[in-house]
């Protein structure tokens, strides 16, 4: 879309939404969020790129459409290092983002009401991009893309989130109903949200659209931003694969990997047939994806990191390289100490004892202010019995971080 006029009217009809229900309606603390998200964590951030642990915590993060700075608090608290910039369209959301940082003591961080387009007016680069949920409420996604490119730093990571169209589908059928009554009333946000309630409620029994709502969406869409935000937002692109990769390969950064890549694995959905799951797995990886998108028209989103290379990847394969790095325990991960915990992703895993004991000899000479001289995976090895095998499983699996 290269219409300036078309991209202003877009735009500040998103801004006005954002000003009338301003989003993620999250309440306002007096202290650091609780949780975590190893997606707004630099170590773990990093590691998932790279294979490896950041030698510092001293970055530049930009969260580019902050909105009313759920996430930006999170990664201000999750990386006290870090020099952290949220910007966003609307003043009501920014006004609320600087709130909530306050009122939470998250001092390394600051707001500037700034459209993704106008980033070249941002000085220096980034080291690190968050952008989740907004390129695909622009009306030019591509140029949103592009201009967050030009300010990713060398080696710098961005992440991403958009919307995608088969998980989508029933939304955007009741978005397009809303907009049909409304008629000349669209863009009236509340009248939008009164509009869809109604429709809901008039819908019988047994209906798609509303079945959908009822078992996916109703329990967040009980909150009217959430309601707006999904159903009478005025602006959306919804992607397929082959939209997003078309995406990817005009934004002139590369594909790091999908961030949820649990969701990408073919066994999760055809192990029950390993002569079919062995055939699927013969395809180039693109249509195994492909193949994924469509068998599980459950995913509603992408959710992926990009890169500005060059910057460095570890598999950890050279033993010589795996003795010599120092491990630390992922702190993104609840119910520790205990063989029982939620991962970094908030999925239940039980530990073996061997594994527990080996966390804790991380914690004890690696962990936050130990006291103890740094030790490497051959000391610890030496230590617990552990094999190097058992250090790259759990290192894969992101319970460990290496550097």
């Amino acid at each position: 879309m290269d219409d300036p006029t078309t991209t202003q009217t877009v735009s500040d009809a998103v801004a006005r939404l954002y000003n009338t229900y301003p989003f993620p309606p999250e309440p306002i603390l007096d202290q650091a969020p609780p949780g975590y998200n190893w997606r707004w964590y630099w170590p773990t951030v990093h590691s998932f790129c790279t294979g490896a642990a950041p030698a510092s915590g001293a970055v530049r993060v930009l969260d580019a459409g902050c909105g009313t700075g759920v996430s930006t608090e999170y990664i201000a608290h999750l990386n006290p290092q870090a020099e952290v910039l949220g910007i966003d369209l609307s003043d009501r959301a920014i006004a609320t983002a600087t709130q909530r940082c306050q009122s939470s003591g998250a001092t390394n961080v600051r707001f500037r009401q700034l459209s993704i387009y106008d980033v070249d007016q941002l000085e220096g680069d980034f080291d690190w991009i968050n952008c989740v949920g907004v390129i695909h409420h622009m009306p030019d996604p591509l140029r949103g893309l592009q201009a967050l490119a030009t300010k990713l730093a060398p080696g710098g990571f961005i992440h991403l989130f958009v919307y995608a169209a088969i998980g989508r589908w029933e939304i955007s059928l009741m978005q397009r109903a809303i907009a049909l009554v409304q008629g000349r009333q669209r863009g009236d946000y509340r009248d939008g949200v009164q509009v869809g309630r109604q429709l809901f409620a008039s819908l019988p029994e047994g209906n798609r659209l509303k079945q959908r709502e009822r078992d996916r969406w109703a329990m967040e869409n009980q909150r009217d931003e959430c309601f707006a935000d999904m159903y009478v937002h005025p602006q959306e692109v919804d992607y397929t694969l082959d939209s997003l990769f078309e995406l990817i390969d005009q934004s002139g950064l590369e594909f790091v990997g999908f961030s949820n890549p649990e969701v990408w694995q073919l066994d999760r959905l055809l192990a029950a047939d390993p002569a079919l799951l062995e055939r699927a797995r013969q395809l180039p990886q693109p249509d195994q994806y492909r193949l994924i998108e469509l068998l599980d028209p459950e995913i509603t989103h992408f959710e992926w990191f990009l890169a500005r290379p060059p910057y460095p990847r570890w598999n950890w394969e050279d033993n010589a390289a795996l003795l010599a790095a120092v491990p630390t325990r992922n702190p993104c991960m609840e119910g520790w100490p205990s063989q029982s915990i939620f991962d970094q992703n908030y999925q239940f895993v039980t530990l073996t004892p061997q594994e527990v004991d080996f966390l804790k000899a991380c914690d004890h000479h690696n962990g936050s202010g130990s006291g103890q001289p740094p030790a490497t995976v051959a000391d610890l090895v030496a230590e617990s019995g552990f094999t190097l095998q058992d250090v790259q499983q759990m290192q894969q699996r992101q319970l460990i971080l290496l550097r």
